[in-house]
């Protein structure tokens, strides 16, 4: 049967996509959520954050995704027991978004920081006059002005956690690069096909969402 003529193979094709939807959105949210913790301690002013910070940007962006996400499923879940749920497929997703999120979550983390660079540090020093602590501080009137100048940067760290995603099939997860190689191995003459079908998809995917960040931050930049 042709490819593009039988059903299962689409359903192959949207399954796999479907979980990279979902790494990626489970990903970048545990990402954010941790990148924003990391931003605060690489800039307060308690050494030992400063020191945890620093050692966790250093440590995950010089160590290879694929190495995390095999410390997850081998280290965490294999030597360690971590079940997350009892569905193998379900718990080697949340393998992989571990593992993803501590990643990511260095790159957000330094996109983060710089942005809060950008906040004149006269307006951190008026509200320490004013009595407010220094995460006060940090919430209320840095990260809000941060957010608008890490939109572009976001964007791209977000981008790149899409395309990354595709590792955690390496644990066993039925997403995208394990249909296209479960397509190979089937249509094996059709090889060409399917290889820019599944980049075709990525690109159609990722190319107007790259776009639409950098139109947002023109939109949403601190004129200055």
């Amino acid at each position: 049967m042709d490819l593009l003529s039988d059903p299962d193979n689409l359903d192959l094709y949207l399954t796999g996509f479907s979980w990279i939807l979902r790494l990626t959105g489970a990903g970048a949210l545990g990402a954010l959520v941790l990148g924003v913790i990391l931003a605060g301690f690489r800039v307060s002013p308690v050494p030992v954050l400063r020191g945890f910070g620093a050692a966790w940007v250093n440590t995950f962006r010089n160590t290879p995704l694929t190495l995390i996400i095999f410390f997850c499923y081998f280290g965490l879940y294999s030597t360690l027991g971590l079940e997350i749920v009892e569905d193998i497929a379900l718990n080697n997703f949340w393998l992989g978004v571990i593992g993803l999120s501590v990643y990511t979550g260095a790159f957000v983390c330094e996109a983060i920081r710089s942005g809060i660079n950008t906040v004149s540090a006269g307006q951190a020093e008026a509200a320490r006059a004013l009595g407010l602590s220094f995460f006060q501080v940090l919430r209320m009137i840095i990260l809000p002005q941060a957010a608008r100048a890490v939109i572009a940067p976001l964007g791209s760290v977000f981008i790149a956690l899409a395309k990354n995603s595709t590792i955690v099939g390496t644990i066993g997860l039925a997403e995208s690069s394990n249909a296209m190689k479960s397509l190979i191995n089937d249509y094996g003459s059709q090889t060409i096909l399917i290889f820019f079908l599944f980049a075709g998809t990525f690109a159609a995917a990722l190319i107007p969402t790259g776009y639409l960040f950098g139109w947002m931050a023109n939109r949403l930049a601190v004129k200055r």
